[in-house]
């Protein structure tokens, strides 16, 4: 069959022969395009599985173990993966939803019935000795919890009166003794199998470290090494086969953990995710080309704690004039976060003026709160002086100069007071050089009515022992402090002629035009600092401020509040412990004033924990007794707040929900314990090659991996519905008839 065709190619010339080549070649060509565009014209790129995601964070490994993970980040991200809860919090829908069980509501909202799925296994199962998840599992979660010696008393008060009772190998039953609509998020905890404690004390499962660095879990990845570098600490999970969807596509995720972020950029080659980003001066991430950044909020607030055990803070004007003086938007630029909150629901109200900065409503309430510059008390004090100086027969200069063993002479008509009084003790006698007048000599030390430096009230008295009059004298012995004196008595009757409308607008003077030194009222000056604002008894307004050692955020705000509240007349002194059990510490015994520090809502956004009076921190000698799940940091107390809270926790429904938080917020609105400040910002920055990252609302940082079924490196192209290769013909013909 090939001799003709061989035969009529070696009967062509040599040019025929090349173009017959040329066209051959052109027709495979152009049917190789062809058939490429019908290929990509019909198909659709879909995830594949596959691959292996490595992300770097900084922070220190801790045992995994969902009991002991509360507080480490880290760690949490690990165990998210390894272990799988009852239920699940879904990021999409801001819900909590089935995860290895389903969950029935009884009608009395007190009782949950949850039954666990079929075929879970746990990850160190295998065909000649399977693992499944039981009952029994689930009892040893949360029963251990429960136990009196159990090492984290931070999650066991979310089971304090929970009976848990087994139905069967699958059922179980978790009772309360009223209802509490926000109960299913504790049953997010992840579980644990129970043959692996078995022997190990309740009080001691903190220490079960075997099972700790190579934990069992029933989660979507299982645990496959641990590996310490100089530089990092390496933990690889690989994909657990469930029978429960969704399935991932990854097959392996390794952590690096680093000590900082700057080892961490020396292996950035390696990494295709980072787990939180630092900013640079400008509030711009850090990160690297071909990374995308993606930024998130968490339920959280960082705000200013007012200790209301202290007595100068239990006055509610003198807090609303605090965060009336409180510059949000300048503190919120200062470091980078955009997004100011006022109450502790996550919200801004730019409707109420009790959430605007105005240093003038400020200086208002803190007036009406009655601590005042000491400026205005002197002022008050000078111009009480002049108006008693003004009434009654008895007269004399304000302020006079007498040196030490001088003596001041006071003079007056007889019509006016009679021989037989006295002033100061000293009995008046007829003046030699003056008909019908008197004098009387006040000694400047020594003797009955002895002048003393300073103000002295001069008591003039009839000759029966009554006070007529009394009269206030300034007395210097100093030309300079005479001077100083003077000077602010022409202040004071230029103030009174600024009232009266006698001088000129140009020449008025207010109260804020004074300026206290020594003691005494001078002139303001534009590099006059504003004084510090006392009471009625003298006692300075000072505030002792509390904060972490990090996030070093907290540094910058603390420093900011204090100048912006030096402009109220606010001393606060910033204390920074060095040590974070220093701090905590501090935190327990409430030794501060105001505290700067931030608190999360979780998923259920309850509010509960941190404005209750129940979770107020009773105060003793003991520090045993002070308790670690305090979480009311402005020792707050108030009945309606409570009965509202207790409400909120009660009710499923929605509307009545709404309803209380809406009250909730204008008694913490009229109270005042805190101010809120913003709510921070964090950014995940991934490899661009790691695609199908969708966050969603997440409630803490680990909930990322909550949607990392959708996360995928690897793609396969796939005929679209109704396409195939059978398709080809049709699809040209089509391309012909257009």
């Amino acid at each position: 069959m090939l001799r003709r065709p061989v035969q009529l190619f070696n009967a062509m010339t040599r040019w025929e022969r090349w173009a017959l080549i040329v066209f051959a070649c052109l027709f495979v060509l152009s049917a190789v395009a062809l058939v490429r565009q019908f290929y990509v014209d019909n198909t659709v790129l879909v995830p594949s599985t596959g691959g292996t995601y490595i992300e770097g964070s900084v922070g220190e490994l801790r045992p995994l173990n969902p009991w002991f993970t509360i507080q480490n980040d880290v760690n949490r991200d690990i165990v998210s993966l390894v272990f799988a809860g009852l239920l699940k919090y879904n990021p999409q829908t801001k819900k909590i939803e089935d995860d290895l069980a389903t969950m029935q509501i009884a009608s009395d909202a007190k009782t949950y019935t949850l039954r666990l799925k079929d075929n879970l296994l746990w990850h160190d199962s295998s065909a000649k000795d399977p693992h499944p998840v039981t009952a029994d599992d689930v009892l040893l979660t949360f029963k251990t919890i429960q136990h009196a010696g159990f090492p984290n008393p931070l999650l066991q008060q979310n089971f304090r009166g929970v009976a848990i009772t087994k139905l069967d190998d699958r059922t179980v039953q978790f009772a309360l003794d009223q209802p509490y609509s926000f109960f299913p998020s504790n049953l997010t905890l992840g579980l644990l199998p129970a043959r692996s404690f078995e022997g190990i004390p309740a009080r001691k499962m903190d220490q079960a470290l075997d099972f700790a660095y190579h934990p069992i879990g029933s989660g979507p990845y299982r645990f496959k090494s641990l590996v310490q570098t100089d530089l990092s600490t390496e933990v690889t999970l690989e994909r657990f086969p469930r029978s429960i969807p969704p399935l991932e596509h990854l097959d392996r995720i390794v952590f690096r953990i680093f000590s900082d972020y700057s080892s961490l950029l020396t292996d950035l080659r390696t990494l295709q995710g980072v787990r939180l980003v630092p900013r640079n001066k400008k509030g711009e991430p850090i990160i690297p080309n071909r990374f995308r950044a993606t930024n998130y909020t968490l339920p959280q607030y960082v705000a200013l704690f007012f200790n209301l055990d202290h007595p100068a803070l239990q006055d509610p004007k003198l807090r609303l004039g605090l965060q009336l003086g409180t510059n949000k938007q300048e503190i919120a630029d200062a470091i980078h976060e955009p997004y100011i909150v006022d109450t502790p629901l996550l919200e801004i109200d730019v409707s109420d003026w009790r959430y605007h900065f105005d240093s003038d409503a400020a200086q208002g309430a803190l007036f009406a709160s009655r601590w005042n510059l000491p400026e205005k008390l002197r002022l008050q004090h000078l111009l009480e002086n002049a108006q008693a100086n003004h009434i009654g027969p008895l007269r004399a200069a304000p302020v006079v100069l007498v040196q030490t063993g001088s003596s001041f002479t006071i003079t007056g008509s007889l019509a006016d007071v009679p021989l037989g009084s006295k002033i100061n003790g000293d009995s008046i006698a007829k003046n030699p050089h003056g008909t019908g007048s008197w004098m009387v000599q006040l000694p400047a030390r020594g003797g009955t009515g002895a002048l003393a430096l300073g103000e002295n009230m001069l008591r003039l008295t009839d000759p029966h022992g009554k006070v007529v009059d009394s009269f206030y004298v300034l007395r210097a012995r100093d030309p300079d402090d005479y001077a100083r004196a003077m000077e602010e008595q022409r202040l004071v009757q230029l103030f009174l002629a600024s009232k009266a409308g006698t001088v000129p607008p140009d020449q008025r003077i207010g109260p804020g035009d004074f300026f206290l030194e020594n003691g005494m009222l001078r002139r303001r000056t534009p590099g006059d600092p504003v004084s510090i604002r006392t009471n009625d008894r003298g006692k300075p307004l000072a505030l002792v401020l509390l904060t972490s050692p990090a996030p070093a955020a907290y540094r910058d705000v603390s420093e900011r509040i204090k100048q912006q509240w030096a402009k109220l007349g606010v001393a606060v002194t910033v204390e920074i412990p060095a040590t974070r059990q220093e701090f905590q510490d501090r935190l327990l015994r409430r030794q501060y004033d105001v505290l700067l520090f931030g608190q999360s809502l979780l998923d259920n956004l309850d509010s509960f924990p941190y404005w209750h009076s129940s979770t107020k921190q009773k105060l003793t000698a003991n520090p045993n007794a002070l308790r670690s799940n305090a979480y009311n940091l402005s020792q707050y107390a108030s009945f309606p707040a409570d009965a509202l809270l207790e409400t909120m926790r009660r009710t499923s429904d929605e509307k009545e929900r709404a309803d209380t938080l809406k009250k909730l917020r204008d008694i913490l609105k009229a109270d005042v314990p805190a101010v809120f400040l913003y709510s921070p910002l964090y950014t995940f920055a991934h490899h661009e090659n790691v695609q199908g990252i969708e966050l969603g609302a997440l409630s803490v940082h680990s909930d990322r991996f909550l949607t990392l079924y959708k996360w995928y490196v690897k793609q396969d192209r796939v005929f679209v519905q109704g396409k195939s290769w059978l398709s080809f013909f049709g699809w040209v013909r089509s391309l012909v008839q257009r």
